[in-house]
């Protein structure tokens, strides 16, 4: 028998080897997770938000897009932070299409994604600092500032404090507003990534620098101690006195009446159910109100103008005994307003107060003749664009001060904070939802009056045309709410309140104070940058 010595080149023939077509594939799906990982991470985020109270989900989507970001190029921050921002914003903001359809839906999201596709740069630029978790988390809220203000006077629907209206952090709503509670979440977050990162680290190699573990657990602990600290500044006691409140929701027809007769018959639904609950009154199953609150579009037909409407309103008033803050659309000089009008049983209108903050593509038709272009079917739906109103609103109702936000007004901290300021005792929001459905748009809404009812220590009513309607309490506790597309009354006495939180007296420093940090952050990185490549040059 002759044995035959393989040599090295044949042995290495005999192992198993990758093709190299399979390598590329592979390669190519490790570059796919940071894509997959980003977008999840903002479905994630969106599931944390109302109607679900899985608030604490937003932690660990933060901590994947730490990890996600973390020492990328900006060019890749981008893309991830596009990314994170379409998983997140899509579902959020599904509800825009409802009643025309996914082009705008899509276009806005597209729109609003940018903004934390700038972010994501922003966020990996200073991920290389020291404490970085701060930096990125500032960058995240300067964000949302920017977010807000623009295009058209900005949209912030989506701010990361929205979501937390169930969480342990809301009580930091009352110290610095949407800011100081946004902020501190999404620090927990990137600090929840750096404890892991670094834990991750030392079983690996046993090594960890003190400062750098001490700051990712401080950016974990701090804000949820901030938090807690924070709780004796939410309070629902009495500074002056109780007032009973009555908030009216009358819905809308579902199916089969035209415009113009629909907006009658949402007129004639309020009206009688104010006067269903007047003949409770009498009877003596409810507390008399000392007042009363429509939605917004309660009275689509000017009760100025028209004659039936304002007969309609003022049979309303009457049959209850109590003013009624009515919601109106209201032509005055050639101008229409979303009105708020104060209707008095023995009086008739005594005050009004026009929505300041109008929401574009809804209220007005921004680049109105390029959007005809484009579409005609949209400049018919917007005919004549909403005028602003220039004042804050706060009626005084037998004796209570009481502060319009209408709507759209609840996502923007100025125009809650002016109701405030200009000595609101109690907060109304009314509002018309009926244009999308049974979609999550109410329960987000109505998530944002809970952050606000905190926010300034006041009892915060949502009367809305179709539903849910609410009463919160200042500690952002809901104690009555209505059902979807039901004609429906809440009655509930109220504490009513003048205190100022720190959100309120400190109004936008804190947003500000956190876009400096964001600047500094950014531009530390920068100069670290371009030292490091004049070095590399040299």
């Amino acid at each position: 028998m002759t044995v035959t010595a393989t040599s090295v080149g044949e042995s290495d023939q005999l192992e198993p080897r990758i093709a190299p077509g399979a390598r590329t594939w592979a390669r190519r799906l490790v570059r796919l997770v940071p894509a997959a990982a980003a977008a999840l991470s903002g479905l994630l985020l969106y599931v944390s938000f109302p109607p679900r109270t899985l608030w604490w989900l937003a932690l660990p989507a933060f901590a994947v897009l730490g990890w996600v970001l973390r020492g990328r190029g900006w060019k890749a921050a981008l893309g991830l932070g596009y990314l994170f921002g379409l998983g997140f914003l899509l579902p959020l903001l599904v509800w825009t299409g409802v009643e025309v359809g996914p082009g705008p839906w899509l276009a806005l999201v597209a729109i609003e994604a940018l903004f934390v596709a700038g972010v994501g740069a922003g966020i990996a630029a200073v991920s290389k600092l020291p404490g970085w978790p701060v930096w990125a988390a500032a960058v995240w809220i300067a964000g949302e500032a920017a977010r807000a203000r623009a295009p058209f006077n900005g949209f912030p629907w989506g701010k990361i404090a929205f979501g937390q209206a169930d969480g342990v952090f809301l009580p930091l709503a009352a110290v610095g507003g949407t800011p100081v509670l946004g902020f501190a979440v999404v620090l927990c977050g990137f600090g929840l990534y750096e404890v892991v990162r670094l834990a991750v680290r030392w079983r690996r190699t046993g090594e960890v620098r003190r400062a750098a573990a001490a700051m990712g657990v401080l950016s974990l602990a701090v804000p949820v101690v901030g938090a807690v600290a924070a709780r004796p500044l939410v309070s629902d006691t009495a500074e002056d006195g109780h007032a009973t409140v009555a908030v009216i929701q009358g819905n809308v027809p579902r199916a089969g009446l035209d415009f113009n007769s629909q907006r009658r018959a949402v007129l004639d639904y309020h009206a009688r159910e104010t006067e269903r609950l007047a003949a409770e009154v009498e009877a003596g199953k409810v507390a008399r109100p000392d007042f009363v609150l429509w939605p917004e579009n309660s009275s689509d037909i000017d009760p100025f103008a028209n004659p039936d409407a304002r007969t309609v309103i003022d049979t309303a008033a009457k049959s209850i005994g109590a003013p009624i803050s009515v919601g109106g659309v209201v032509e005055r000089d050639g101008k229409l307003y979303n009105e708020q009008i104060l209707w008095d049983p023995a009086k008739g209108p005594v005050d009004t107060y026009d929505k300041r903050q109008i929401q574009p593509f809804g209220e007005y038709l921004p680049l109105r003749s390029l959007i005809g272009a484009i579409n005609e079917n949209w400049t018919a739906m917007v005919r004549q664009d909403f005028s602003r109103g220039t004042k804050p609103g706060v009626f005084t109702m037998d004796g209570a001060k009481v502060g319009l936000v209408t709507c759209y007004e609840a996502a923007f901290d100025w125009t809650v904070r002016s109701e405030v300021t200009d000595g609101a005792q109690l907060i109304s929001v009314p509002s018309n939802n009926a244009t999308f459905d049974r979609s999550e748009m109410t329960y987000q809404q109505l998530a944002m009056s809970r952050v606000r009812a905190v926010e300034h220590s006041r009892t915060v009513t949502v009367p809305v045309t179709s539903g849910v309607s609410a009463i919160i309490m200042p500690d952002g506790r809901i104690t009555q709410k209505t059902g979807m597309f039901v004609a429906d009354s809440l009655v509930q006495k109220v504490p009513l309140r003048s205190s100022q939180t720190p959100a309120t007296r400190l109004g936008i420093l804190p947003e500000i104070a956190l876009v400096l940090v964001a600047a500094g952050g950014l531009g530390w990185a920068v100069g670290a940058g371009l030292r490091g490549r004049r070095d590399g040059d040299a």
